[in-house]
C-alpha cells in the first residue's frame, strides 16, 4: 500500500501535489492518498458486545495486547470501536485528552490502546474484568455496570487489519476519537446494520464472530472517511508529514521505489532541502530518522508480500531493497522477533 503518490518521471514534485494547471480529478481517491488507502484497507473482525452502563459508573480496558489475544489470538493489537445507542459517556487513552460522545455517535480506537471509559457523574474506575466474564461466549456477552442511574447503552466491536495504517508506531491517527455519521440518513444506516448484526448475533449458538456480516469493516472505513474530512490539520504524524512541503516529495520517492539504495542526500535533492534539513524535518514531524523510517517501510511491505503472495522470501527480500536474503531475514527478525518463514507461517495458521 502507498499513502504517497509516485512522482512523475523527471520531476521532483509529487503527483500528490497541487498542480493549478491541471483539472481537477472528478475522483477523490485521485487526489487524495487516504481516501485510496482506505479503498483498499483488508480488514476482518465482528461486533463482539453490548454494554449497558448506569450512573455513576468507568472502567479501565484491558491493555491493548490482552485485548488482541481475548479477541482474536495470535495477534498483538486489534483496532476497536465503540457505538453510543443511548446516553453520554466519555473517552480518554492515558496522557491523552478526554473524549465525549452521546447517542449516534461513533468512538475509534484505532490502535485498540487500554483506555479509560465512564459516565457523567464523578465515580471511581474498576478493571473491566470485575464485570467482563472471560471466553468463550456462547451468546454476545451484555455487560452491566453502574450504579443504577440514567442509562447508556453501548455496542463495541472490532477489527484486524495488518495495514501500515494502523501501524501504533506511525501513528497515522490519534488515539481515540469521535465521529458523528453524518446527516439523518448516516445515523439511520448505523442504527439498522447494528440492530440486523445484533439480531443475528443473538440467535446464533456460535456466538457473535460466527456472524458473517461486513458491517465492522463498512462503518470504520466511513469513520475514518469522515474523520479525515473534518480533522484540523496535523503538524506531526503521517497526517503532518503528507501535507509537508518537504517530506511528501521524500516519501512519495521512498515509497515508488522502497527498492532502491537510497541515501539522505539523495532524499535531500529530490526534496530540495539540505542532509541536515531533511534529517530535522523527518525526526520533528514523524519521529525518526529518514534510514530508520525507511526500513520501517520495508518491513511493511515485506510483511504484506509474506501475507498476500506466495513469493519466497529471497524474491522478496529482493523487491523490499536487500540485495542479500540473510540480512533481509535479520532485519525482519530484529522488527518482529522472528523470520519471514516464521511470521508467514502464523499468519497463514490465523487466516486459515
Amino acid at each position: 500500500m502507498s499513502l504517497v503518490q509516485s512522482p512523475s518521471a523527471g520531476h521532483d514534485r509529487a503527483t500528490g501535489e497541487t498542480d493549478r494547471a491541471a483539472k481537477t480529478p472528478t475522483d477523490p481517491s485521485e487526489s487524495d492518498p487516504f481516501v485510496a488507502a482506505l479503498e483498499r484497507l483488508r480488514l476482518a473482525g465482528a461486533i463482539f458486545l453490548r454494554a449497558e452502563y448506569r450512573e455513576p459508573w468507568a472502567y479501565q480496558s484491558l491493555s491493548g495486547p490482552a485485548t488482541a489475544a481475548l479477541l482474536r489470538p495470535g495477534t498483538d493489537r486489534v483496532i476497536l470501536f465503540h457505538v453510543v445507542s443511548t446516553g453520554t459517556c466519555w473517552i480518554q487513552v492515558d496522557g491523552e485528552e478526554r473524549h465525549w460522545a452521546s447517542a449516534g455517535d461513533v468512538i475509534v480506537l484505532p490502535y485498540g490502546d487500554q483506555h479509560t471509559m465512564g459516565g457523567v457523574d464523578d465515580s471511581d474506575v474498576v478493571p473491566i474484568t470485575t464485570f467482563l466474564q472471560p471466553p468463550p461466549w456462547h451468546r454476545m456477552p451484555l455487560l452491566r455496570h453502574g450504579t443504577g442511574g440514567a442509562l447508556t447503552d453501548v455496542v463495541c466491536g472490532y477489527l484486524h487489519s495488518d495495514d501500515v495504517l494502523f501501524d501504533p508506531a506511525l501513528r497515522a491517527f490519534p488515539p481515540a476519537f469521535v465521529v458523528r455519521p453524518e446527516g439523518a440518513a448516516g445515523a439511520d444506516w448505523v442504527r439498522a446494520n447494528l440492530d440486523f448484526a445484533l439480531a443475528q448475533a443473538d440467535a446464533s449458538p456460535l456466538g457473535p464472530d460466527a456472524i458473517s456480516t461486513r458491517l465492522p469493516e463498512m462503518l470504520l472505513v466511513e469513520v475514518l472517511r469522515q474523520h479525515l474530512a473534518t480533522a484540523p490539520a496535523a503538524d506531526r504524524g503521517w497526517l503532518g508529514a503528507l501535507r509537508d512541503p518537504v517530506l511528501n516529495p521524500a516519501l512519495a520517492a521512498l515509497h515508488a521505489e522502497p527498492e532502491r539504495k537510497w541515501t539522505v542526500t539523495d532524499l535531500a535533492r529530490v526534496a530540495a532541502v539540505s542532509r541536515s534539513g531533511l534529517d530535522e524535518r523527518f525526526r520533528q514531524v514523524l519521529g525518526r530518522s529518514p534510514i530508520r523510517y525507511l526500513t520501517e517501510w520495508r518491513m511493511h511491505l515485506a510483511e504484506d508480500l509474506l501475507a498476500s503472495t506466495d513469493l519466497g522470501v529471497a524474491a522478496i527480500s529482493r523487491r523490499v531493497g536487500y540485495d542479500a536474503e540473510e540480512a533481509f531475514s535479520r532485519a525482519f527478525k530484529r522488527t518482529h522477533g522472528s523470520s519471514p518463514g516464521q511470521w508467514r507461517s502464523r499468519h497463514l495458521l490465523r487466516r486459515g
